[in-house]
């Protein structure tokens, strides 16, 4: 559960009895890493993965994922909520390519007792189900091969964050939170767990969550690889959440389990990003064995990942690819929400510049924006049938760590927003990408504001322009 410390509920301790039960296993050796990401069942897509193939000792694609650094977001909880210990690096000693298909996330642990591990995340955080489909989010994994007291204090985990948390760090678990593989202390367990709601307590039991556990296939999580997959499937009603072990389902969580805000909070949204990380000691570990680590702890077992993959199926295909150049305003379009707004085209604004811009079509974009700053659109027409999403032309050459929110806004700045998407480093300022967001309904006549919002002081992102769709 990568959440915030709390002694284990009476629901963890319940899962932690089955688990200590008596299990039967049978060891194998461990599976090489498959060349490529292979292809999805009959009836889906794959629209994002990354099959870890490069050089041996290379860092994992920076178009693919952003590297966490320190012991905390910048101006998020310390120790990343978790109680974890290690410092996490962008040091190819703790995280790299292997050359045989597979990235390791090894932890490390210097002469004076000090922890060293890695922490990746997509850059992409608009993972979600086409409207009446479904998505999965999969990866074939070994866990760091150790176990019994040398296991202490070992937490990886594959998981998916409710993009919201980007640039913000303190909404936690209302963004929502799917942590699709846990395992700690080298236990052969696979722990799917749901984070939602609030935090003590709740209808997803924060901080423990609603969980689930069961021990590997053939050989332990340890010995051998395992694919784990999750699924959020909205072509069902009501809607459903689902955790996979080697094909095999171990949990579920369904949308009449769950307040309907609650789960209006962290579906509706632009979508999720995937994390990858092996960290040390904290709330989770602890809760079994405590202290972790320990003297014993042995250091520099990698986690093991030959791929991870997105995929969709059914809805229309993928929601998360938006267009890369503008739409065509429609006749007589001018003030239509459902055209291309040039962002420079405000006619009142606090904080932003303008430049010329390399992408498509030319003309001139929003300049390095940071907290605070904000751009105003009078008059935008959505007519009748309402508007439900909200695109935006961003590039960001932010450092890294630092992260915001692109907001839309209605009426007056003090309003609430109706909809936002997360950004990071695109690759650079003007490395361009569209991203959509999920808005509430608009109908009418409507000044329109875009607001920017940072947890960091720098600038963290240009536009180039934006629209909306039904």
């Amino acid at each position: 559960m990568r959440s915030r410390p709390s002694k284990p509920s009476t629901r963890l301790r319940a899962v932690l009895s089955a688990l200590l039960a008596p299990v039967l296993v049978v060891t194998a050796l461990t599976v090489a890493a498959q060349a490529s990401v292979p292809p999805p069942p009959a009836g889906w897509t794959t629209v994002w993965s990354d099959d870890f193939n490069g050089n041996s000792g290379s860092l994992p694609s920076s178009a693919n994922w952003i590297i966490d650094t320190g012991h905390a977001y910048p101006g998020g909880p310390g120790n990343w909520g978790t109680g974890e210990i290690q410092n996490y690096t962008n040091s190819t000693n703790n995280l790299s390519l292997d050359g045989a298909g597979n990235l390791r996330i090894t932890p490390r642990r210097d002469g004076a007792g000090n922890w060293t591990s890695a922490r990746i995340e997509t850059q992409r955080s608009n993972f979600k189900p086409p409207s009446g489909g479904v998505v999965a989010m999969e990866a074939r994994i070994q866990m760091p091969n150790v176990t019994g007291n040398a296991a202490l204090g070992y937490w990886p985990a594959f998981w998916a964050l409710g993009s919201p948390y980007r640039g913000n760090y303190w909404n936690w678990p209302g963004i929502g939170e799917f942590d699709i593989m846990e395992n700690v202390n080298g236990l052969n367990s696979v722990w799917g767990v749901l984070h939602c709601g609030v935090n003590p307590g709740g209808p997803c039991n924060e901080t423990t969550g609603i969980a689930s556990n069961r021990a590997c296939p053939g050989s332990t999580c340890q010995a051998g690889f395992h694919t784990y997959r999750f699924e959020w499937d909205t072509s069902i009603s009501p809607n459903q959440f689902r955790w996979y072990v080697d094909g095999q389902q171990f949990h579920s969580v369904s949308q009449g389990q769950l307040p309907a805000d609650t789960w209006a909070n962290m579906t509706s949204h632009a979508g999720y990003f995937i994390l990858l990380n092996v960290a040390i000691g904290g709330a989770f570990p602890d809760a079994l064995a405590a202290p972790t680590p320990r003297a014993e702890t042995v250091p520099d077992r990698p986690m093991v990942i030959d791929y991870v993959a997105v995929s969709t199926r059914g809805g229309g295909g993928d929601p998360t690819t938006p267009p890369t150049t503008p739409p065509t305003t429609p006749p007589g379009g001018g003030g239509s929400a459902y055209g291309t707004i040039q962002a420079e085209s405000f006619s009142q604004q606090g904080g932003v510049g303008v430049e010329t811009t390399t992408d498509s079509g030319g003309g001139q974009n929003l300049m390095q924006i940071g907290n605070g700053d904000w751009a105003l659109y009078p008059s935008v027409d959505f007519g009748s049938s309402a508007a439900r999403q909200f695109v935006g032309r961003v590039a960001s050459g932010a450092a890294g760590g630092v992260s915001g929110l692109v907001e839309v806004r209605l009426d007056s700045r003090s309003n609430a927003p109706i909809g936002s998407f997360a950004v990071a480093n695109t690759g650079g300022w003007q490395s361009w990408r569209s991203v959509p967001a999920n808005i509430s309904a608009v109908t009418g006549v409507h000044n329109v504001y875009l607001t920017f919002t940072s947890g960091q002081p720098a600038d963290f992102v240009n536009v180039n322009w934006f629209t909306f769709g039904h």
